[in-house]
């Protein structure tokens, strides 16, 4: 394959729309292809093109660099329209719709972007990327739908109409998802080629309806209305309809609109028994309370009174509900738990990259100081003694002409020892090779001290050798030198030393608190949930066909765990059980009303803290306890 290197660009068709802020050389794994693609260049694409054989050719052309990016991907991402038009010549249906990490095509990233030229071209040679989707069954049209691109949605939907029934694995329609992000125009294009999709329900048993009305276009609302009006009392798989859900998120204006429709079912009652008034009530917004108190909306209470629900079948219903919940946590701390590890891989590569450019910054450091203590000695003032014929009384030959001078003792002495010391430090750098961070870590520490002795002998030497320079009239001049080098060294070390001395006591003191902390926690919230169970377990023996697996399944995990550590899927539990008066003890939340604790495990939390540290203050307090103390409410 003929190598040839990207000049800079004779032909580009078009400004990159997006903005170059990486070389275009081998950081990112890039091919010439790549490069040549990525540079919008033209000629020099042409070139590879040609002179590589049809072998070679097909196997660059489906190159991916680090990031997956195929040559077509990059230029299509940056918008090149000749390029593409050039290239796309060359690839396959198989290779055109390769996809990168992202797990998006050259087809899917011009529909992202809303780039029709791109598209255009792209699909004058194959038509089939149209139908291609990404990692979670999301369509081209998908995409372009989600960004609002209205005019590339028109051209995917003259090319093929049922790909607006296409869903994603979350069973989502683009309508779905155009819907909820308020794009008016998209919805009136998709609706006018699919009217059927305005009642397709996803997953969560949610139509389109259901998504508009947790915006705040209102216009939007009343087109899927206007083309489905019997969408408008469809529920969910929790029992919401539309009503329910604009009042939840607290649409004021789009409650008005629905509320205003004659087929809106103002006595809807969904599965946690609440119609739309109950949860303006629950929600606290007496604004939609009164709006839907005008219209005539009730209470489940007052329509059907003597549908109260058993304790038994309350109980039942939260163990169904928390299962839910349960499961939805789960996965989400599953793909937290991705990302922090791909963040966590990323910092580390970081951190080594910061302590390997510490160790080379050292070690030039190091041959710096070496070379000028060692130049330094054969460059003495007074020069040495190099006559053999005048040798002066008590002088040898190639002796320095101040070596019996107290101050060309003292520099002597400690130019010395920095030299010495300098090159120790090269040796060990160079020689010894260490892979452990923590090593690494342990060895900088050492090699750092080293430095800053060096750094000082090596001053002490300079202005030792100052008072033979200025001599013995101009004592003064070395005299005032000493004290500025003096200070501003005793400062600039006497600093670095207190910021490590203070670093390493905070460390020590939290590592110890954090040992302490996780004992006591243990301890004490082992005592508290078992005390709690017990109250459980007296009020569950009164329904015993339920009260075996709840505790199975959100109790018993919980015994041996702090108040920091504690998993939400219990807060939900507790939090029901309280409101239908299973349980009487009191409950206290967080603002951010995740946690619910009883106010004796906060107090026996903070008790034991202080009594381990003496004083405390609240912010480490909150931290050791695990909870807010500054937001906790009733």
């Amino acid at each position: 394959m003929a190598s040839v290197a990207v000049q800079p660009q004779a032909v580009q068709s078009s400004t990159p729309r997006k903005k170059m802020t990486k070389q275009l050389t081998g950081k990112r794994d890039d091919t010439p292809l790549h490069s040549a693609a990525r540079a919008g260049n033209l000629a020099s694409l042409k070139e590879i093109l040609t002179n590589t054989e049809e072998e070679q050719l097909k196997a660059l052309l489906a190159k991916q660099n680090q990031a997956g990016e195929t040559a077509l991907y990059v230029t299509t991402e940056y918008g090149y329209n000749e390029v593409v038009r050039e290239m796309i010549q060359y690839y396959d249906l198989a290779d055109a719709g390769i996809k990168a990490r992202n797990g998006l095509d050259a087809f899917h990233i011009a529909a992202k972007q809303g780039d029709i030229d791109v598209l255009q071209i792209l699909m004058e040679v194959h038509p089939e990327l149209s139908m291609t989707v990404d990692l979670s069954n999301t369509t081209a049209l998908h995409t372009a739908a989600t960004q609002g691109h209205t005019e590339v949605v028109n051209f995917l939907l003259e090319a093929g109409s049922s790909l607006a029934t296409i869903a994603r694995s979350n069973g989502k329609t683009p309508l779905h998802s155009a819907a909820r992000n308020g794009h008016l125009e998209v919805v009136k294009a998709l609706l006018q080629r699919e009217p059927g999709v305005a009642t397709r329900t996803d997953k969560k048993g949610q139509t389109p309806l259901h998504m508009a009305v947790k915006g705040h276009n209102l216009e939007v609302v009343g087109e899927l209305i206007k083309v489905g009006p019997l969408s408008i009392n469809i529920t969910d798989n929790k029992g919401n309809t539309a009503l329910h859900i604009a009042t939840r998120k607290g649409r004021t204006q789009i409650v008005r609109l629905l509320l205003e429709r004659r087929e809106t079912d103002t006595k809807a009652i969904n599965r946690t028994g609440e119609t739309a008034l109950d949860t303006a009530e629950k929600t606290g917004n007496s604004n939609l309370v009164a709006i839907l108190q005008e219209h005539g909306v009730q209470s489940a209470k007052t329509i059907k009174p003597q549908a109260t629900t058993s304790t038994a079948r309350e109980l039942k219903q939260t163990v169904s509900d928390i299962k839910h919940e349960v499961h939805y946590q789960l996965e989400h701390t599953r793909q937290t738990r991705k990302r922090v590890q791909g963040i966590a891989k990323r910092l580390n590569k970081m951190h080594a990259e910061g302590l390997n450019n510490a160790i080379n910054s050292t070690t030039v450091v190091a041959v710096l100081i070496a070379t000028v203590a060692f130049a330094a000695i054969f460059t003495v003032p007074g020069q040495y003694v190099d006559d053999p014929e005048n040798i002066p009384p008590g002088h040898s030959i190639g002796e320095a002409n101040i070596a019996p001078q107290v101050p060309f003792i003292i520099f002597f002495v400690f130019d010395s020892i920095a030299l010495f010391i300098s090159l120790a430090v090269v040796v060990v750098q160079t020689s010894v090779v260490v892979i452990e961070s923590k090593a690494k870590k342990q060895m900088m520490a050492v090699i750092n001290k080293l430095m800053w002795l060096a750094c000082v002998l090596i001053s002490v030497a300079f202005l030792a050798l100052s008072f033979v320079v200025v001599g013995q009239h101009e004592k003064w001049l070395a005299i005032g030198v000493t004290i500025i080098g003096t200070t501003i060294m005793a400062t600039t070390l006497g600093t670095m030393c207190y910021w490590v001395i203070r670093h390493r006591i905070e460390s020590s003191n939290m590592k110890s608190i954090r040992r302490s902390s996780l004992g006591s926690r243990s301890r004490s919230f082992s005592m508290s949930v078992m005390s709690d169970s017990e109250l459980l377990n007296n009020e569950f023996k009164k329904i015993s066909i339920f009260s075996w697996n709840t505790e199975k399944h959100f109790l018993a995990p919980k015994r041996q765990i702090g108040l920091k550590d504690r998993k939400s899927n219990l807060s939900p539990c507790l939090c029901k059980l309280h409101d239908i008066q299973i349980i009487d003890f009191e409950l206290l939340h967080t603002s951010s009303g995740i946690e619910y604790i009883t106010p004796e495990q906060v107090r026996n939390e903070m008790v034991g803290e202080v009594k381990k540290l003496a004083r405390i203050s609240l912010i480490d307090l909150a931290d050791a306890t695990g909870v807010d103390l500054y937001h906790v409410e009733k």
